[in-house]
């Protein structure tokens, strides 16, 4: 039976399509950590708007065409959602452990794309989700029963530790790895982009597992959010403003190191 599932996850994967549709799924993430980047900034800046996802689909479901253009992200990141469903399978052989860490990584990614481009479809069929509201219900559901304090504490240390992962990966340029770049300035321009952008997506989902945190201490369901509370939380601080654009900064340089991971990616 395992045999079975590794000869048809194999024979998916090797389809030309799904390679296709999995770099698309790149560019789409992409192009979604563009918007979130230009959001932020556009908050630290003093605008107003809702700097995460759900503010991202919303602008572009604003835009000429933006509905449609939404049903394209979002079947571009199932796509690549569907390619880590796909390599964790077929994880390489190695001890349970290695093998069951590798799975759980990329299932992990899968169900992170899953959720994203079901986002996208629900606004392009005209929901308007509030994100930080959504994660105060689910908090304030979670709290009340027992237990509740310690599994909203443990998502939000999941959530710093991921931030902290992220970091590392920008810093040690790990991501390279699983690329195939070029020599010459077109690949350290790509690795460039790739360790700053890793290291504002790991700030952002730190600032994140830091709000949780501080909700489970508090037991106050009120004080999480997601994205967009954690930059407005940070906007308060000394230097968050400064702070704030460089996570803007660096969320949009991380969706253009997305387009060319779709580019280079080695699938």
């Amino acid at each position: 039976m395992r045999s079975e599932a590794r000869r048809a996850a194999r024979k998916a994967e090797s389809s030309t399509i799904l390679r296709v549709l999995a770099r698309a799924g790149f560019a789409a993430n992409g192009v979604v950590h563009v918007l979130i980047g230009s959001l932020v900034l556009a908050v630290a800046l003093g605008g107003r708007g809702e700097s995460d996802q759900a503010g991202a689909f919303k602008a572009l479901a604003a835009a000429p065409f933006g509905f449609a253009l939404l049903w394209v992200l979002a079947a571009a990141l199932w796509a690549l959602a569907l390619w880590h469903v796909l390599d964790g399978i077929l994880a390489p052989r190695g001890s349970a452990a290695q093998k069951w860490g590798r799975r759980v990584s990329e299932w992990s990614q899968a169900a992170v794309f899953l959720v994203i481009g079901i986002l996208a479809a629900s606004v392009a069929l005209g929901a308007r989700p509030d994100a930080d509201e959504t994660a105060a219900d689910v908090s304030r559901g979670v709290l009340f029963v027992p237990g509740g304090v310690f599994v909203l504490g443990g998502v939000g240390a999941g959530f710093a530790i991921a931030g902290v992962a992220f970091a590392v990966m920008g810093v040690r340029r790990s991501f390279v790895a699983k690329m195939r770049l070029p020599d010459g300035p077109v690949g350290h321009a790509v690795t460039a982009l790739g360790a700053a952008g890793f290291i504002a997506k790991g700030l952002s989902l730190m600032s994140m597992g830091v709000l949780l945190l501080v909700a489970a201490f508090k037991v106050d369901p009120d004080a999480v959010g997601g994205l967009d509370a954690a930059i407005a939380a940070l906007l308060e601080m000394p230097f968050g403003p400064a702070l704030t654009l460089g996570i803007g900064a660096g969320l949009v340089l991380y969706g253009v190191f997305c387009g060319f991971r779709g580019r280079y990616a080695d699938l």
